[in-house]
């Protein structure tokens, strides 16, 4: 029987650790989804405003934060600002500063796309009723627009979960790193630790994300 190395998640306290990295993954994650979400919402309604340059200016936002990859962004919150403007930002801090960036911006871009998919003849339907512009989006454009983004949200929270693995990169002890070293301990002792620690971290990172993933698809299905 091949050796997966698999017995080293039984010495001491790794599985432990491992699980308090993960922890510390998953705790960035729903800060980040807090803060993003309701600045998203806030963002993607600014964002069919009809001003140009607000328009200008979310554009800019948006695409800077698409493009940039966000190991780049991690890079230059952590290391460029503190040295640029001589603060002291932890990772954790500089981590849920980069994610709620980026999830902010695909927030944004996902509520203006599911408020501009609501069909103009509800809106000429809502005034035709004698409805305020607030009543309108109260009880027609909000409900439709929450419906359409659910699924979408549940989404780009499963990939901000997984895109945390990128934070061991500026020393944030979460489950990738703890597994690393777990492995450079046991480097002598069990030569293949690597495939059982990365293993075990892939099953850690798919039981958390397979149920979220799983929960969008049968919303997007119970709702088509």
């Amino acid at each position: 029987m091949p050796d997966l190395g698999l017995e080293v998640l039984f010495k001491g306290k790794n599985m432990i650790r491992l699980l308090g990295g993960l922890w510390v993954a998953v705790k960035i994650s729903l800060i980040s989804v807090v803060i993003s979400i309701p600045l998203g919402i806030l963002l993607g309604i600014i964002m069919t405003r009809k001003n140009p340059v607000i328009k200008v200016v979310t554009r800019i936002y948006l695409e800077f934060i698409r493009i940039m990859p966000q190991l780049v962004l991690l890079f230059l919150v952590f290391f460029g600002t503190t040295r640029a403007l001589r603060w002291n930002l932890s990772g954790e801090l500089s981590s849920v500063i980069v994610f709620a960036a980026w999830g902010t911006a695909e927030m944004g871009d996902l509520v203006r796309g599911a408020l501009i998919s609501i069909p103009k003849h509800q809106y000429e339907s809502s005034a035709a009723l004698a409805l305020s512009p607030a009543q309108t989006y109260i009880y027609i454009i909000i409900p439709q627009t929450v419906r359409r983004l659910i699924p979408l949200s549940i989404n780009l929270i499963t990939r901000m979960i997984k895109t945390t693995s990128l934070i061991l990169m500026i020393g944030v002890v979460e489950v990738l790193k703890v597994a690393q070293q777990i492995i450079e301990a046991n480097r002598m002792s069990s030569p293949n630790a690597a495939f059982g620690m990365y293993l075990t971290v892939l099953i850690m990172y798919f039981l958390i994300c397979w149920p979220i993933s799983m929960l969008a698809k049968y919303l997007e299905k119970r709702w088509r």
